[in-house]
Order: C-alpha cells, then structure tokens, then sequence
C-alpha cells in the first residue's frame, strides 16, 4: 500500500480508548449519531479572537481528529468557521482513500452549514481542491437561501450539492432539521467540530439531547480575555438557574502534551 508524506498514524494503543467514544456498527435509522469535537485552552478558548485561525492541538492529539474524521459519515462545520480558517475537512489517516486506500474509502462527506449564504468558495478552497484531487469528498451545502446558479454548479462539478432548508425566526437552521437532512441523504453519523456558536448552541439545553459523544482536546495553555469561548447560554427553570448538563462515563486520555476528555451528555435534572 501506497502512502502519501503527509498521511497521519494514530496508533492502536491510543484508538483502543477512544473507540467506545466513537460511533457503533450499527446504526440509528431515526438520526445520525452526533459527536462533538473541538480544540479548546485551558481558559475554555477556541480562538484568540473571533474570525483569528488559532492553533491548539498538538501532533498527538491532531492525528487523533482525523482518524475519528474517518470513523464517521460526514463532517460539519458552521459558516463561519469556513470563512475564517478554509478548511481542508478531509482525512489523512494512512490508509484511507486519497492516503493510501481505494477511492475515497474513510473519507468523510464535509457539510458547512450557512443559513445567510455567507460562504464565497471558489474552485481553490482547499475542500474543493482536494476533492479534485481525489483526497477528499466535495461539500454539502446547508442553506437557508438560494446561491448563485455558479456556485451550484461549482459544487456539482466535484460531486457536492446543496440542501436548502427553511430557517427558523432567528434567521438560523433548527439542529433537528439539519440531522433529519442529512439522514435523508444517508448519513448515520456526523463529526461536528465548531466553531464557537456551533458548539455554543448544540451544547444549550434545548439541543444537548441531540449530541451522543463528547470528545476535547484540551492544551496546556491559556489564551486570556477576547477569544471565542466555549459557553453555552444558561439554562433556567422555574426561575432558578441550573446547569445545562455534564458528561457521563468519563474518559481522561493522555495525548503528548495535551489531554483528550471523552464522556457521553447528560442532561442536569
């Protein structure tokens, strides 16, 4: 087999304890199974800033985000995530297509979800450029407006498409809306990885139920005031307030210098 320089190894001894964090063989015919990854500072940071590309994962534990983007059907992001970062949303486990394997075997399906259609892709955005090159799947589109007919057939021209849903008041795409979408379209899992209103909004109590797995990355370092933090709005009921919700079945994974934390949602009663 075949192996391009930049594929990555993430060992067996180190997936071994990720895997039950990760989705099962068999799958839920009603709705994908969800998990949430990100990178955060020990200050509970994304970014430095908002719209600022900011590296925290080591080589470790990055090696690590792309062998459960190989484990899942899709991989999703939101706008503005896209926008500032153009990312590749691709998997360069050795092995998989593109890095060693057959066609596009262990490559999952990218999805930026952009209700405004705020997104200006281009045939060299790294997603498109890769999936010419075979390397990666082109993108789904999630929108809550119409797009130019040329980036339609943009899209097309690589093998992606765009799903266009109806937004709610706020000018946003329901959770449950996006997961019956990409079901439909033969998802049975999704690897959501941010950005910080993405992450934000699954994680308040009024989408937490929908999230299976928890998995972050967490690197020994402080950003300070003015990053993108991860903090979900708070949950209040009968006029108190309590807290949205913790992680069971907890899991502390060395990895180099950081710490990967796994845990299954639980929703605070």
């Amino acid at each position: 087999m075949m192996t391009t320089r930049d594929a990555l190894r993430f060992p067996t001894s180190q997936s071994d304890q990720i895997d039950p964090y990760l989705p099962p063989s068999t799958s839920n015919p009603s709705k994908p199974f969800v998990t949430l990854t990100f990178a955060t500072s020990l200050d509970s940071q994304l970014s430095l800033a908002p719209g600022v590309q900011t590296a925290l994962s080591g080589p470790e534990s990055k090696a690590m985000t792309h062998y459960l983007r190989s484990k899942h059907d899709t991989i999703l992001i939101g706008v503005g995530t896209a926008v500032a970062d153009d990312p590749s949303l691709n998997c360069r486990i050795e092995g998989v297509g593109g890095y060693g394997g057959q066609g596009l075997a262990g490559q999952p399906r990218p999805v930026v979800v952009d209700p405004k259609g705020r997104w200006d892709f281009h045939a060299e955005s790294k997603v498109m450029r890769l999936a010419r090159e075979g390397k990666g799947k082109a993108p789904w589109l999630i929108t809550g407006s119409s797009i130019k007919e040329e980036e339609q057939k943009l899209l097309e021209s690589v093998g992606g498409k765009v799903l266009e849903l109806p937004c709610s008041s706020t000018s946003s795409i329901p959770w449950s809306a996006i997961l019956d979408a990409l079901t439909k379209e033969g998802a049975s899992s999704v690897m959501i990885e941010g950005g910080g209103v993405v992450i934000n909004d699954l994680l308040s109590s009024e989408n937490f139920r929908l999230i299976d797995s928890v998995i972050v990355t967490i690197a020994p370092t402080w950003l300070g005031k003015g990053g993108v933090q991860v903090c979900p709005k708070e949950r209040i009921e009968d006029g108190r307030r309590i807290p949205v919700g913790r992680l069971k079945g907890v899991k502390w994974v060395p990895l180099g210098e950081d710490v990967v934390l796994c845990g299954h949602p639980k929703l605070e009663q």
